[in-house]
Parts: structure tokens; C-alpha cells; sequence
């Protein structure tokens, strides 16, 4: 796969999603074939097809990875909630993509992962991906279960995951903690883009954020897949109120023990 051309045919799961918005306008006559799922209605333009289905059942996923090149897979609860829903569409909807991947020989996946994978690390820390997990939600805990997945159908399977361990997808920050976390627009599309047409990598997970002057995240991974992020949250410092972005880098609302779902 050369360095610089995306695939010829992807599938976006939750394609009328913020990231999915986002990056069916920059696929958008870049791709020639873009498969696109999600649980509502979609408005296609030229050179893409919709499938409206779960994710989490097989057969819809068999039909939506079928022929394809390559798989984005941003379907899933983006927030917290009740466990029994996070483990319909966000572990048992991401067997299902894998799954179906496999079946259908669709050779490289880019799975949507969280930085609350690693949630209860404290501000103070800069962390790798190989730092230990540390989940704050179900939530988090489903996004690493989607990580392990990618690892299993790696090392089983033979195909090539990439987990994106997304900050915080906004146009510009708005509170302190984003100065840390904040992934512009731009940078989405370039962490995406470069996971998807990178060289063979096997198996990796890499934190997707902008060059935020106060990141706690190393982007050594991403770097070597390509990524280069050119926008940085500190532009927007002067209008954030002067706060403290809380104690762990999840953001003290999801690591909050009196908040239960």
C-alpha cells in the first residue's frame, strides 16, 4: 500500500458521527468506493453507499466489509452509560467488525479507541502507549476491550489494527483540560489518514491529539506511522478560564465514584 494513496474502497462505521462527518468530507473524492454504517439514515454523495444496520450484528457487518480494502470503525456509545448498552454496541459491535473483517478478508482495520483507556492517570504524569491501563468508565473499559480484540485478530488472524486512542475531537478547546487533549479537525484527518496508508505496522496503538504544548501523551507511535500534527490547543489558552484540568487525565467527571450509571 503506497505511503501516500488512502485505499481504493473503505467502510466507515458510525459514519454520521462527528469523526464521520469529518472524515467522509475529506475522503470525498479521494476514495473511490466509501461504504458507510450507521444505525440512522445517511445522505450519500457520489462514490458512497450506505448500509443502515447494528453493528453488532454479524450478517449486517459481513455485507458492509465485503470487497473493502480497509475498515474505520467509529461505531460505538461515545460516553458513558449503562454497562448491558456499552457491551451491545461497543464490545459486542466491535467482535462483530472484526469479525466480519476477517470473513470478508478486509486486510486492515483503524479501530476508534479513547484516551480513558488510560483515564485514572494523574495530570501530572506524560504517559506512553505502553503505560498500564487504567480505565475510568465502562466506557474505557469497552475501548480496551476493542484494543485486545485488534490484538487477538492480529496475532490470530493476520490483520493489521491500528487503535487510535482519540482525545478530545472538537473544533477549538473550550476548558482547561482540553489544552492537554484537544484533537483539532485537521489533525483527526491526518491521524486517520495515516494509519490507513502507512506501510505494514502489524499491530499498534497510538494516542491521537494535536501538538498541544501541555499533552500528557507521547506521540512516538504516531510519528512513525506517519502522523505529524500541526495544531496545538495553547492558541486558545487565553480564552479558557485559569482552572486546573482536574486530577486525572479522564477528566474528574468520568472518575467521579459518585457518578454511577
Amino acid at each position: 500500500m503506497d505511503r501516500k494513496t488512502l485505499p481504493r474502497r473503505i467502510v466507515v462505521t458510525g459514519a454520521n458521527g462527528s469523526i464521520g462527518r469529518t472524515l467522509r468530507k475529506a475522503f470525498r473524492g479521494e476514495v473511490p468506493k466509501l461504504r458507510l454504517v450507521d444505525l440512522t439514515p445517511i445522505e450519500t454523495d457520489e462514490g458512497e453507499e450506505a448500509i443502515i444496520g447494528d453493528v453488532a450484528d454479524l450478517a449486517t457487518m459481513r455485507e458492509a466489509l465485503r470487497d473493502m480494502d480497509a475498515c474505520v470503525h467509529l461505531a460505538a456509545i461515545s460516553t458513558e452509560g449503562p454497562f448491558l448498552e456499552i457491551l451491545h454496541s461497543n464490545i459486542a459491535g466491535t467482535w462483530a467488525m472484526f469479525q466480519a473483517a476477517r470473513l470478508e478478508g478486509c486486510p486492515r482495520v483503524v479501530f476508534a479507541s479513547s484516551n480513558h483507556v488510560t483515564g485514572f492517570e494523574p495530570v501530572s504524569e506524560r504517559i506512553t502507549v505502553e503505560t498500564a491501563f487504567r480505565p475510568d468508565t465502562y466506557y474505557g473499559v469497552s475501548k480496551l476491550t476493542g484494543e485486545a480484540l485488534g490484538r487477538l485478530y492480529h496475532d490470530k488472524f493476520g490483520l493489521e489494527v491500528a487503535c487510535i486512542r482519540i482525545g478530545t475531537f472538537a473544533e477549538r478547546p473550550t476548558m482547561p483540560r482540553h489544552l492537554s487533549t484537544w484533537l483539532s479537525p485537521r489533525d483527526c484527518v491526518d491521524v486517520f489518514q495515516a494509519c490507513l496508508t502507512a506501510q505494514e505496522f502489524g499491530f499498534a496503538i497510538l494516542y491521537g491529539v494535536s501538538a498541544n504544548k501541555r499533552t500528557w501523551w507521547d506521540l512516538g507511535v504516531a510519528r512513525r506511522l506517519g502522523y505529524e500534527p500541526v495544531d496545538d490547543a495553547e492558541l486558545y489558552a487565553s480564552e479558557i478560564p485559569d482552572a486546573s484540568p482536574g486530577h486525572y487525565q479522564g477528566g474528574d467527571e468520568f472518575t467521579d465514584p459518585s457518578i454511577t450509571t
